[in-house]
């Protein structure tokens, strides 16, 4: 099975070579050079466009930025649903507007195209370990299809429903996520006013109804926890401008539903107040430092 793979960044580039480890014939493209030619020392194939990497392709994987990248990727003039071969099976990794990606799988669907989307959570260390969950939305057959490509890349995958419903439960986690983060910072930030040891307090509220994976697996405390960002001063990790992108994601969707999330609105504010600071690519847990009146 021929491979190709659109977006060798910090996430997908590890995720390529797992394919690679795992036997598939994978073929490249990234618009940085570096990162095709850390892909090819690996083993893999570069291409020099879209096109080139597309040619012949069982699957083509993409993981882009931003919902503007994949637009421009499937939907432009010379895009890949123009360029690819319609017996492919598209897998779309990035995380996006779930409207887009609706509006992106109609027209691959119009052109006979089968498409999923399966956006990750677990980070680049996932990525690396091959660990990732997948949140898939498409039809049972195309999931099923790229199943076993999925595998080779995560530990957990979940089909949530029809196409964008990957998107969806993206948006939603993270936005929970991202305000969990908050919510224990601000919880360990008080305890330490009054004098608490961070680590006695977190031991405590991680047994207690207050426990959750921010406390329990990320603390963002730096020195309660070893190798996690917050105690290798907030490196690594997923950025805070991320983390903002995420929840812009989460704020649009809602106004597009007319749905209600004041703490989502909140957390884009605080988590943007952060970024302005100074503080966009550390990781997200360095809200911890964030003081505001």
């Amino acid at each position: 099975m021929k491979v190709a793979f659109i977006g060798l960044g910090n996430m997908g580039l590890p995720m390529a070579l797992n394919l690679l480890k795992a036997g598939y014939e994978v073929t490249g493209f990234d618009l940085v050079q570096s990162q095709l030619n850390s892909f090819r020392e690996a083993g893999g194939v570069s291409a020099q466009n879209v096109a080139e990497a597309v040619q012949d392709a069982d699957v083509i994987i993409s993981m882009l930025p931003a919902s503007r990248h994949v637009q421009t990727l499937y939907l432009g003039d010379s895009g890949l649903l123009t360029v690819a071969n319609r017996d492919a099976l598209l897998i779309d990794c990035s995380t996006i507007s779930p409207k887009v990606s609706q509006e992106i799988a109609a027209v691959a669907k119009e052109k006979g195209f089968a498409m999923i989307d399966a956006p990750v959570s677990g980070g680049t260390g996932g990525a690396q370990a091959g660990t990732l969950t997948f949140m898939v939305g498409g039809e049972v057959q195309d999931v099923e299809k790229g199943r076993p490509l999925l595998e080779k890349m995560g530990k957990n995958i979940f089909h949530a429903g029809a196409n964008g419903s990957g998107q969806t439960v993206k948006v939603c986690n993270n936005m929970l996520l991202g305000i969990q983060m908050l919510g224990t910072s601000e919880a360990l930030r008080l305890g330490i006013a009054n004098g608490m040891d961070p680590k006695v307090l977190s031991d405590i509220m991680a047994k207690s109804s207050g426990r959750n994976w921010a406390l329990e697996l990320y603390n963002p405390c730096p020195g309660v926890m070893e190798n996690v960002p917050s105690s290798k001063d907030y490196a690594g990790g997923f950025g805070v401008d991320l983390m903002l992108k995420d929840l812009g994601l989460a704020v649009e969707n809602a106004q597009n539903l007319e749905a209600s999330i004041p703490l989502g609105k909140l957390a884009r504010h605080l988590y943007e107040t952060h970024s302005n600071a100074g503080n966009g690519q550390l990781d997200f847990s360095s809200v911890f430092r964030l003081k505001e009146d």
